[in-house]
């Protein structure tokens, strides 16, 4: 099955977060197009788990103009290359004060694959001891509670945990815990 081919690329704007450029396409009937993609390096979501109980975040999400409760998850343009589960340990330590002994790989996911070639690696935290959190400038609105199963459920029920990237992970923690 033939692809879209991108014929020429352009950078409309960039900024230490992400990349926005424009793609002159072929689609694979021949005519031509263009493609928006968005460009952001790899990020880490952590789900932290101490065996009865979830630690979310809750923090000002700008541009949907809310507080939102999620894992804690972020990316960190000097951080780019790092392996993954680096990236999980320092945003699990920045956001929430958590350390843990294990994070194990739950899975992969494209963010929106449509519009942003963002992709993040979902890991569970387990052997959790408590610390003091290291949060960045734009995160000291951030608060951090630990939530049971059950509360973590009903959240996602009634609306109150509505970020994606969350809800997905929590159904590779269900796969993963079956």
């Amino acid at each position: 099955m033939p692809f879209i081919e991108r014929v020429a690329s352009r950078e409309v704007y960039r900024n230490p977060w992400l990349i926005f450029r424009e793609d002159d396409i072929r689609r694979p009937d021949g005519s031509p197009g263009i493609y928006a993609v968005v460009d952001k390096p790899v990020y880490a979501l952590v789900v932290p788990y101490d065996g009865s109980r979830f630690r979310l975040v809750e923090q000002f999400r700008y541009p949907v103009g809310a507080r939102r409760w999620e894992f804690p998850q972020g990316t960190a343009p000097d951080l780019a290359e790092a392996e993954p589960a680096e990236l999980a340990a320092r945003e699990l330590r920045e956001e929430t004060g958590l350390s843990a002994t294990s994070f194990e790989p739950l899975g992969l996911l494209d963010v929106a694959p449509g519009m942003t070639s963002q992709r993040g690696w979902v890991f569970l935290a387990t052997g959790i001891s408590e610390g003091r959190s290291e949060r960045e400038h734009e995160e000291q609105d951030m608060r951090s509670a630990w939530f049971s199963r059950e509360d973590v459920e009903e959240m996602m029920r009634s609306g109150q945990i509505v970020d994606s990237q969350s809800l997905a992970a929590y159904g590779l923690f269900l796969l993963h815990d079956r």
